[in-house]
């Protein structure tokens, strides 16, 4: 009996088996084909709900969150929404520290879903709607003093083992059941390195011969060993002038791929309009790097991507104008 044939317990149980999309109405113009995974339709419209799932899970398997124990973590919202559901079905209180420089929509449906949410402002000089490496530093610090003050567990995006789990053990086996195991690429917008790290580790495990790409903002290819010249990129949720990130293997990155802003901004809404889609900026970014790919050595290829989470979070930026 398949999952879709029966009652389940929580809405926890409804995290994962999306599905997998061809993208035929703007492959008309493309030699190939982009496979695009929908991430937004997890119970809190993103990909973070899988590593929501897996974080809490793997901690109360080891022991290090006790019942009752209050959960903490920086959000730029979505990581937050889906440890929001997972904490609030548990019985765990959950506290989400967010920069003000994130789409509010995001604390509103964090507050919605039972967390208490702690916005911390932006450096001097940020620009709303754009969370610079400096903003997020200042929502680390905040979430630090949280930690300490509430004995808190950490739900560390950036280095539990966890988040990149959630993609390895689902996300990247269902793509290839969903594919048939036919896929040569798969790039990825990062923003902690979790859903990079996991698909590209299942999908190496599978064939070393399908090709894996960062993919990080115009002007902020830190990981690519750029300088950082845009850190006020609006790309939500990655791109933060990070020098490295302990998730990725160094191993599974085949090469990196850089979108502006505007770039993806217009494939966002080209998703939206053509193929019924809708979705935020990264995902766009996510889009605009696999057509890269499709007009250049990738040509008659099929390229995977995930749909990272909905444009509903996002209707009060100019991505929807």
């Amino acid at each position: 009996m398949t999952r879709s044939e029966r009652i389940l317990d929580s809405a926890i149980d409804a995290i994962g088996e999306t599905p997998l999309v061809a993208l035929r109405r703007l492959g008309r113009e493309l030699d190939g084909t982009i496979l695009a995974k929908l991430e937004y339709l997890n119970p809190g419209f993103s990909k973070k709900d899988r590593i929501a799932r897996q974080i809490i899970e793997d901690a109360e398997t080891d022991g290090r969150l006790r019942p009752g124990q209050t959960v903490v973590e920086l959000t730029s919202g979505n990581t937050g929404t889906g440890l929001a559901i997972v904490c609030g079905i548990k019985g765990y209180p959950f506290v989400a520290v967010m920069s003000k420089g994130n789409s509010m929509e995001r604390a509103r449906m964090m507050r919605a879903l039972g967390a208490e949410v702690v916005l911390v402002d932006q450096a001097a000089g940020s620009v709303p709607g754009q969370v610079s490496g400096e903003d997020l530093q200042r929502v680390e610090e905040e979430t630090r003093r949280i930690v300490e003050q509430r004995a808190a567990f950490r739900a560390d995006q950036f280095r539990l083992p966890g988040n990149a789990r959630a993609h390895y053990l689902h996300t990247g086996p269902e793509i290839l059941r969903q594919a048939g195991g036919r896929i040569d690429a798969f790039c990825d917008f990062v923003g902690t390195g979790g859903s990079f790290a996991g698909c590209a580790a299942a999908f190496k495990q599978h064939d070393p011969a399908i090709r894996c790409f960062v993919v990080e903002p115009e002007g902020a290819a830190a990981l690519k060993g750029e300088a950082v010249r845009n850190p006020g990129h609006r790309i939500q949720g990655g791109g933060y002038a990070m020098e490295s990130l302990a998730l990725i293997d160094p191993a599974h990155v085949d090469g990196y791929l850089t979108v502006s802003d505007s770039e993806a901004v217009r494939w966002a809404r080209r998703l939206a309009k053509e193929e019924g889609i809708f979705a935020g900026f990264s995902s766009g970014a996510n889009l605009a790097a696999a057509v890269q790919l499709l007009r250049g050595d990738f040509r008659t290829k099929t390229i995977v991507i995930l749909v990272c989470d909905s444009g509903l979070k996002y209707l009060s930026t100019d991505l929807w104008p």
